[in-house]
């Protein structure tokens, strides 16, 4: 009778692991969807901040095809591919602070209503994607603690969960500041 109650309880303790695991794996989920909406809004917005700045720095055009190009292929990376996309992320992030830095070459540029909007609009995005990033790592951390602590791991590794990557910057140049030249 007593084991009998040591058994249940085990796989009652079990079963509570395991749901603690997919729990974790479904928040850290949800929490990527937040970082990828934002990231498409970002994107959204690119084409209109380009068509505005065309008329007033059609010189410039390196810049702008630049972060045209940089926007497809942040696209273009694979939705589970958490450090591809960071890595594609930093880069135009960077080729959007030259973007913005043109404006202060262009003074009727920095003065247009409809540039100025967008780049708020850009701003607010970028304050999203921050918070979204911060919650998706928590997410990711709260998912990887639980795939490596004991006993949680015993239960991890044979029903396939496996750790997070982490939403990060890992280039240092990507860190920096641009650098704009005229």
């Amino acid at each position: 009778m007593i084991g009998l109650a040591i058994g249940a309880v085990a796989i009652l303790y079990l079963i509570i692991l395991y749901n603690s695991l997919v729990k974790a794996r479904q928040v850290k989920e949800e929490a990527w969807s937040g970082i990828d909406v934002q990231l498409k809004r970002r994107a959204d917005l690119i084409p209109n901040l380009i068509e505005t700045v065309k008329g007033y720095a059609a010189h410039e055009r390196g810049t702008l095809e630049e972060v045209v190009e940089l926007r497809n292929r942040a696209q273009a990376v694979p939705s589970g591919d958490v450090a591809g996309r960071a890595a594609a992320e930093g880069m135009l992030g960077q080729a959007l602070g030259k973007l913005f830095a043109l404006s202060e070459a262009y003074p009727d540029l920095k003065a247009n209503q409809n540039f100025s909007e967008l780049q708020q609009s850009l701003g607010e995005i970028e304050d999203e994607v921050q918070m979204a990033r911060r919650y998706y790592n928590g997410a990711a951390r709260d998912l990887n603690v639980k795939v490596e602590s004991f006993p949680s791991n015993f239960i991890a590794g044979p029903f396939g969960f496996s750790k997070a990557d982490y939403f990060e910057i890992d280039n240092e140049a990507d860190r920096a500041v641009p650098a704009v030249k005229f």
